[in-house]
């Protein structure tokens, strides 16, 4: 509307200039156009400053839940290299995802890892438990807030990808079910109800490894793109000031100054 008004009074200017009588031989029409440019400018202006309250007033619940969703496909993608032995450790929180990252990334060392999986029966269970958990979890976390967040467009295609994870690690565990049919009776219904079976009813252990691999590097490109779009909503330094946090991160502070030596 804002784009309209904009040519629609360029055009009135120009027209002025190079044919003003007409506009002064029609006045009633001249008063009309302009009072239809004032119009739109008005509501141009009005949606955007009633659009921007809108998101600054649940910016922190879409932050909140950007957070769970990072927070799933980081353990999605942390699960698998937990199981693949590949998960660093001996490091602090911060160095371990980043190096994690590194590895996941590194597609012919985790296409190994995981295909080394597969074809081992004992860490083939380990790997159907895991990947079971982690669909649960993705199916709860989006059952949860993804109603939430589709009411933004802003968010629409962030939480699309989220949805596409989820429905890769459900399918998965749809056909790890079906072919070894676990305990939980829940597990069982669902996996004979699965189009999974329909449409991959024969797989070899190489597909499976090679599925594995891209959830797992998508989950890592979420986990990082996702984070990033949060932390855009709600900038961390606003958190460190509504949570009164003054003194560096590093860095304690005296005893009763009312300060807090952690971050948010």
């Amino acid at each position: 509307m804002a784009i309209l008004a904009v040519i629609a009074l360029a055009a009135g200017i120009a027209s002025d200039d190079t044919n003003g009588a007409f506009w002064g031989r029609h006045t009633l029409l001249a008063g009309l156009a302009a009072s239809a440019i004032v119009v739109m400018l008005s509501g141009a202006v009005v949606n955007e400053v009633l659009e921007r309250r809108r998101r600054q007033r649940w910016s922190i619940l879409a932050q909140y839940i950007m957070f769970e969703l990072v927070r799933n496909a980081r353990m999605i993608w942390s699960g698998i290299l937990d199981v693949a032995g590949l998960l660093p450790a001996h490091m602090n929180q911060q160095d371990s995802i980043e190096a994690g990252a590194d590895i996941v990334r590194d597609t012919p060392r985790l296409t190994a890892a995981v295909r080394q999986i597969v074809n081992d029966v004992d860490q083939r269970k380990r790997l159907h438990d895991e990947v079971a958990f982690l669909a649960e979890h993705a199916d709860e976390v989006l059952g949860r807030w993804v109603s939430v967040m589709l009411n933004a467009e802003v968010y629409a295609e962030i939480v699309d990808r989220h949805v596409e994870l989820a429905g890769d690690i459900a399918w998965i565990v749809g056909l790890l079910d079906t072919s070894r049919p676990p305990d939980d009776i829940r597990r069982q219904k669902r996996a004979r109800s699965s189009p999974a079976i329909q449409i991959e009813p024969v797989y070899d252990g190489d597909w499976l490894a090679d599925r594995i691999v891209v959830i797992t590097q998508l989950a890592e490109r979420l986990d990082r793109g996702t984070l990033e779009l949060a932390l855009g909503v709600v900038p961390v330094d606003w958190w460190r000031a509504r949570l009164g946090i003054t003194a560096p991160p590093d860095v304690d502070p005296a005893p009763g100054d009312g300060t807090r030596s952690r971050e948010p």
